[in-house]
């Protein structure tokens, strides 16, 4: 049985993740209340898999889980795509006209931000998480209490979906990733069968320097699919580059990594993996 650490409670979208990822698999959750305990799961016990959000295509990035994958020392064995939608759900014995109050995290209140204009008497409060709201309701008993999360959420702590499918753009997808241990790593996915790959670098503060790295990964047929920098504490105008590649022929992408090398700082190799396809809708 694989042990997942998440951030999150049990109906969550990382736990919703987890499931599709490794469908078909026993696993047992291990919930967590930050990122932070997720990694520090892992640290102390290299079976435990991590599995985290890394960016959404409404809300963006999370950059500081960036900062966390490269400082724990974990590798990314897979990718997980998870198209994201929103409930409001209650108690079974409220409904519309008894509801004062809706509960949810900042970005899933966010993504039903034109559903949440078409009932103005309903006061929208910030929440850690959008299934623990859910659980908070019906572990307290908060009658006049709406919650926003996933309708599998709702059912899972006994609430009544008023509405499913609320949130403002259909078109809305989370990329999970899934680290482990570096030891571990081949058990959980074949090299061979990598086709993407996250790597992290500096670069120094000189002109052209970024174009030089982008024209190589051109010329070895790599294929650019997200860049994303953060600055070095410290150090004025200096960052990381956190990238994200996909190619058709390991050899080449190593070759391309090789190549790049002397001209960056630091650089590392955060995960190989195969690409994970996105959900139809």
């Amino acid at each position: 049985m694989k042990r997942i650490a998440i951030q999150g409670v049990p109906g969550s979208f990382h736990d919703i993740a987890a499931h599709q990822y490794f469908e078909g698999e026993q696993i047992m959750l291990i919930c967590c209340d930050t990122f932070e305990k997720v990694f520090e799961n892992i640290k102390r016990d290299p079976t435990v898999i991590g599995m985290l959000a890394i960016e959404n295509t409404i809300a963006g990035s999370l950059l500081h889980n960036y900062e966390l994958l490269r400082a724990s020392g974990t590798t990314i064995v897979g990718e997980h795509k998870l198209h994201i939608q929103h409930s409001i759900c209650c108690l079974p014995d409220d409904d519309w006209a008894t509801l004062q109050e809706v509960h949810s995290h900042p970005v899933a209140l966010m993504q039903c931000r034109a559903f949440l204009a078409n009932h103005p008497t309903l006061k929208a409060v910030e929440a850690d998480d959008t299934a623990g709201s859910a659980e908070y309701i019906a572990k307290h008993n908060c009658h006049g209490w709406a919650a926003i999360c996933h309708a599998d959420a709702a059912r899972l702590y006994g609430l009544k979906v008023l509405e499913d499918h609320i949130e403002d753009n259909k078109h809305n997808f989370t990329r999970f990733l899934v680290v482990s241990d570096t030891r571990k790593a081949d058990f959980l996915r074949p090299l061979s069968l990598s086709n993407k790959a996250s790597i992290v670098f500096s670069l120094p503060h000189a002109e052209g320097s970024l174009s030089k790295v982008l024209t190589i990964l051109s010329f070895y047929d790599i294929n650019l699919t997200k860049i994303q920098s953060l600055p070095v504490i410290g150090h004025e105008w200096e960052y990381m580059f956190y990238v994200d590649v996909t190619f058709e022929d390991l050899v080449r992408y190593r070759q391309s990594i090789d190549a790049i090398t002397p001209l960056t700082k630091d650089i590392k190799i955060i995960g190989e993996y195969q690409e994970a396809k996105t959900q139809q809708i």
